[in-house]
């Protein structure tokens, strides 16, 4: 099969989950003999044009705005041009597949312009990001993504969670609906047996202190201030015996006042923005994840969790409890509660054998449930489906 992507971002542009989805998925259908072009968006020193493990990558350039939208319109006026003149020089395509409605006008547009059918990955919905439409803002993006949604011939999403959503919230047919969940390479993780582990851990604990961290968008939606609510809970319990550690970028002053009027400053650090590489060494001294979301498609960050053999503490919220399978992979809590988040916590830190059980029944789920290859084999019998029902039909 020869498919056209459009991904508004691919490393090493990385805003969200898209761009690691998409880096992984597609190598591994490249490998299965499927040609992929993909179109994103050009960034920084990355050349226009490459080859990325078996993918042709194309990196456009979007004209300026100030206006996060009216960059959309541009960047899908510069993907759509750089589609259409690909699939006239390149040949026949057999699937155009998009991810998200970010690109979803410049992926229509070429599907009725080409007749090519379009299969949509939808990795999230405005209504369930701010629970409900509410403003302006999101009812434009709730209209993109139920119109991308109507003119794609399939629409996958990664969890069954996000599947009653789409279907609920997006009015997309049960039957149209492919679950693939998302997945991870755990070779990724691999340590790395150079680095002085005491050293990176006494930058962030004393040698008898736990680290209990969060890794991930400083947003709302992410329940970060979940956690710093459990946090005097935990340090009640055990003592001051622990360190608590939020990695990402974005606005945290009201995070960090947050934790001045708990009481817990001193035992917590925002780490700000952490490399992969940084990540994956800190990740070997710390003790607990936590991802305590409000809302949650899937959580690809508990999968780099179980592949770094970190014990995963998350909350019961969207697809998190088909990924993590409490008292089995990892402990749920309920949403929205430190108390219950607490006690998670709390499970994990006294029971360092129980914990490790956890690890290792995690781990052994990302080649059962999450391997790259399996999702690619399930990603293309949808390819397939659809190719056999184009076949069928009569295109005006």
């Amino acid at each position: 099969m020869k498919i056209l992507v459009l991904a508004w971002e691919f490393p090493p542009r990385i805003v969200g989950g898209i761009a690691r989805h998409v880096a992984e998925l597609y190598p591994e259908l490249a490998k299965q003999g499927h040609e992929i072009h993909l179109i994103t968006v050009e960034f920084g020193q990355a050349p226009c044009y490459e080859v990325v493990d078996g993918v042709y990558v194309h990196r456009v350039s979007v004209g300026a705005s100030a206006n996060f939208f009216h960059w959309i319109v541009n960047m899908n006026e510069s993907l759509g041009q750089h589609g259409g003149k690909l699939l006239l020089e390149e040949g026949s395509f057999d699937l155009i597949h998009a991810h998200d409605w970010l690109v979803g006008d410049a992926a229509i547009a070429l599907k009725h312009t080409f007749k090519i059918p379009l299969v949509a990955t939808i990795h999230a919905t405005e209504a369930g990001r701010h629970n409900g439409i509410y403003t302006d803002i999101q009812r434009y993006i709730y209209d993109k993504e139920r119109w991308l949604a109507h003119n794609a011939w399939r629409i996958i999403v990664c969890t069954n969670y996000m599947r009653l959503e789409v279907e609920r919230t997006l009015e997309a047919p049960w039957n149209k609906i492919d679950v693939v969940y998302n997945g991870i390479r755990p070779e990724k993780k691999q340590r790395d047996p150079e680095f002085d582990y005491w050293f990176l851990r006494r930058l962030f604990a004393a040698d008898e202190e736990k680290i209990v961290y969060y890794v991930g968008r400083m947003t709302y939606e992410k329940g970060v201030s979940v956690l710093l609510n459990a946090a005097p809970k935990v340090i009640q319990a055990i003592g001051h015996s622990v360190k608590f550690v939020l990695i990402g970028g974005g606005n945290t002053d009201h995070l960090k006042r947050q934790a001045w009027e708990l009481g817990i400053w001193d035992q917590c650090y925002f780490t700000g923005f952490m490399s992969d590489a940084d990540l994956d060494r800190f990740q070997t001294v710390a003790d607990c994840a936590v991802f305590p979301s409000l809302y949650e498609p899937f959580g690809i960050v508990a999968l780099e969790s179980f592949a770094a053999r970190v014990p995963v503490v998350v909350s019961d919220t969207g697809g998190l409890p088909e990924v993590v399978r409490h008292t089995k992979t990892g402990i749920v809590t309920w949403t929205n509660n430190p108390d219950s988040l607490a006690w998670g916590i709390l499970e994990v830190l006294r029971h360092p054998g129980y914990a490790q059980w956890l690890v290792d029944n995690a781990y052994a789920d990302l080649k059962h449930r999450f391997d790259w290859c399996k999702l690619a084999l399930q990603t293309e019998a949808v390819y397939g489906r659809i190719l056999h029902e184009r076949s069928q039909v009569v295109w005006e």
